[in-house]
């Protein structure tokens, strides 16, 4: 571990002991740490405890995962405006209004809640007054709703499939913007038969075409009426 890294991790253990969240302990085991640079250039510590988890006795009632947990917690507690002008994804807490106004009050009354509640929100990680904002890998505007850049920059990136485990990756992190392209499941159909059981992996021309092309919706413009033409298909929807 880098000098600057030992720093960083004294810094944050003590932080840590000084909280109660750890406590320190003789013991003949033990695991590795490492550092991970988060997006603001901070650090963040990791443990690999895979090993450890081998020998760990495992509970008959295991405990729920922590971010379970955490969702039902904030379900709970902002229960009475969700989806009125409150979202709540786990940790991240999106507060939407209509009007300046409006958003001072939702604002005021969220803090508040958090407050009465003992919960606390990291300032560094807060924006507020925001008329464009990134959530759940997408872009949430007055305008509407589109795709983060940065992840379609990673489908656009994503290098030729050579395994069904690549293929099935790569459909999981297309298929989360399905609804932005047209008739994805047809689209996508030639990838996906390459997942059915006994089916054998052959890159061809219709696969590779399916794999680089892809028609993106946009919100329709102008102020004239609209006709909706509707179909159905035998291989896929939507």
């Amino acid at each position: 571990m880098a000098p600057i890294e030992l720093k960083e991790l004294k810094d944050q253990l003590q932080e840590l002991l000084k909280r109660g969240f750890i406590r320190l302990i003789v013991s003949p085991l033990g695991a590795p740490v490492l550092f991970v640079k988060k997006k603001d250039g901070s650090m963040r510590l990791c443990i690999e405890y895979r090993e450890l988890n081998k020998i760990t006795i495992r509970n008959r009632y295991p405990l729920p995962r922590i971010d379970d947990v955490f969702m039902d917690l904030m379900n709970r507690v902002f229960h009475e405006f969700l989806d009125k002008f409150v979202i709540v994804f786990i940790d991240d807490i999106l507060v939407f209004s209509k009007s300046k106004e409006e958003h001072e009050d939702h604002l005021r009354t969220v803090l508040q809640i958090l407050r009465q509640e003992k919960l606390y929100a990291k300032f560094s990680k807060c924006e507020f007054w925001l008329s464009s904002v990134a959530f759940l890998g997408h872009i949430v505007s007055v305008e509407g709703i589109t795709m983060d850049p940065t992840k379609v920059e990673a489908i656009t990136k994503w290098p030729r499939p050579t395994s069904v485990t690549e293929v099935r990756s790569f459909l999981g992190l297309a298929g989360y913007y399905r609804r932005f392209v047209e008739g994805f499941s047809c689209l996508a159909l030639p990838l996906t038969k390459l997942m059915r059981k006994g089916e054998k992996f052959v890159w061809n021309e219709e696969r590779e075409k399916s794999f680089i092309f892809a028609p993106v919706l946009t919100l329709p413009s102008g102020s004239g009426g609209f006709q909706i033409y509707s179909d159905a298909s035998k291989k896929g929807l939507g």
